[in-house]
């Protein structure tokens, strides 16, 4: 939708990775000259790990761009929990091959006789694991055993993993993993996008989709967004997905951090904001609730105020008068049956107030949506 209105050709802040968006921030600049030499090397184990929405699988998109298919073959697999036997089997299919009888000896077996054949024909092997973290222990062995192939003293095959922060924990203090450490040619950590980054990295992705400057974004928005989000760019483009809509919902030209404010109240009381979002933006005292009522006209938007103001002091009064009546309840077994009586009538008070007032708001947001149901609301 605000695609459309702002004149973009496509969408800025897609969650799925893709090459095209990507954005070298210090943090990734460093992980591509570890990656660089790395690969160099042609052996071993390189990793890289970082926070969910980080950037690593990105990050390959784009390392897979520089790559000739002609020097080097690439075979790519997305983990689950996988065993060792199972680990095998997923290697051999990653490389496209069909391995006869299922069993772990022949898949061993073709992934090899494939190793060789590339290896003869001028092409190196680079196996990408993502989500190393989900595997077991065994499987990381079995990954390990293939890279003890060679041809002469070349080896055949070079292994990236990418996992999360917990990955880099167990890689550094599990006992068994010992020889896989010492495999380890290069290594790096995708810290977050610190706080001169974000208007770079928005802009840089709104430039690809043909973005002119409209809509333009007060300088509060990039620290404030920097601060909700923690630098980590699934998380912008989560906020900036929603912020950008409410722009064009609200036909704006320029982003301000009031409706920033808006966005990520919204985002933290419907749950698709990240819990784990350092430091998020919290919602004030007195803040209009969360969703399209914050989209009406201002002069509907302070009646809704006001309603869901009186409806939280008659619902504080009641809850107070019911916490009272509970307490005497409790002291007391032998409460009289028109004070039970009169308990259940306030809890009935409370449900229908707020009942009330949802169709209320609900009549407000069918009037913001369809003009048409305005005389009606």
């Amino acid at each position: 939708m605000f695609d459309d209105f702002y004149g973009l050709t496509g969408r800025p802040f897609q969650l799925t990775p893709d090459p095209a968006f990507y954005f070298e921030s210090a943090t990734h600049r460093k992980a591509l000259s570890y990656l660089g030499y790395g690969m160099a090397q042609g052996e071993g184990f390189i990793v890289i790990t970082g926070e969910v929405g980080a950037g690593k699988s990105t990050l390959v998109a784009h390392l897979m761009k520089k790559i000739d298919p002609a020097q080097m073959t690439v075979a790519q697999i997305v983990t689950s929990n996988l065993d060792g036997d199972e680990m095998i089997h997923v290697a051999a299919q990653a490389f496209g091959l069909e391995v006869e009888g299922h069993d772990k000896a022949s898949a061993i077996g073709a992934i090899e006789g494939f190793l060789h054949e590339e290896a003869r024909e001028g092409r190196r092997c680079l196996l990408i694991v993502d989500e190393a973290q989900n595997l077991s222990i065994e499987a990381l062995e079995e990954l390990r055993m293939l890279s003890n192939f060679q041809l002469g003293s070349h080896p055949l095959l070079q292994t990236l993993l990418l996992g999360q922060p917990e990955f880099r924990q167990v890689l550094a203090a599990h006992p068994d993993l010992e020889q896989l450490r010492q495999r380890v040619i290069a290594a790096h950590h995708l810290d977050a996008m610190n706080a001169e980054e974000i208007q770079p990295y928005i802009e840089h992705r709104l430039e690809c989709v043909g973005w002119d400057g409209n809509p333009a974004f007060d300088q509060r928005v990039f620290a404030e967004l920097h601060r909700a989000t923690g630098g980590i760019p699934r998380r912008v483009n989560q906020v900036m997905t929603r912020l950008m809509l409410l722009g064009a919902v609200e036909q704006r030209t320029r982003i301000d951090s009031a409706m920033l404010n808006v966005v990520l109240s919204e985002m933290q009381s419907d749950a698709t904001f990240p819990v784990e979002a350092p430091n998020p933006l919290t919602k004030t005292k007195g803040t209009a609730a969360p969703g399209p009522v914050k989209y009406v006209a201002s002069q509907d938007n302070a009646v809704g105020e006001r309603m869901l103001s009186e409806r939280d002091r008659q619902i504080e009064e009641l809850q107070h008068a019911i916490q009272g009546l509970a307490e005497a309840k409790n002291a007391d077994a032998d409460l009289p049956r028109e004070l039970a009586s009169r308990l259940a009538d306030l809890e009935l008070r409370i449900s229908e107030q707020d009942q009330a007032v949802r169709q209320v708001l609900t009549l407000l947001i069918e009037w913001f949506e369809d003009g048409a149901q305005r005389k009606a609301a």
